[in-house]
């Protein structure tokens, strides 16, 4: 489930991230100089912020596998822990990709936007 998923996703970071580099290098100053933000981080980056949820969504949802796999192969017994774990990883997906919808909602609206 998450591979084909994972990997659109994936896909999907790289058309922003690669719109995202466009955007920057048509101008000489930064988004946050033209509209005086003195303050803005020089570390953070959205395409590394986004692989980072990808990546904890990921593990989330191989752990939750792992717990399901445990308890049908009979080496545990927590069948409340593992459905715990399946519907939490199922709701980190779910809102992730409401998350990428927004984004590329967004992403949308600004190249409709006339210059």
């Amino acid at each position: 489930m998450s591979n084909g998923f994972s990997s659109l996703i994936q896909a999907d970071l790289a058309a922003l991230t690669n719109a995202a580099q466009n955007l920057s290098n048509g101008g000489g100053i930064t988004a946050a100089q033209q509209f005086g933000a003195q303050d803005a981080q020089p570390g953070f980056s959205f395409a590394q912020a986004m692989q980072s949820a990808l990546d904890g969504v990921n593990t989330q949802d191989a752990a939750a596998g792992q717990k399901m796999a445990d308890v049908d192969s009979g080496k545990s017994d927590d069948l409340v822990g593992a459905m715990l774990a399946s519907q939490e990883a199922g709701l980190s997906f779910s809102m992730l990709m409401q998350v990428r919808n927004k984004v590329m909602g967004g992403l949308d609206e600004l190249i409709k936007l006339p210059l």
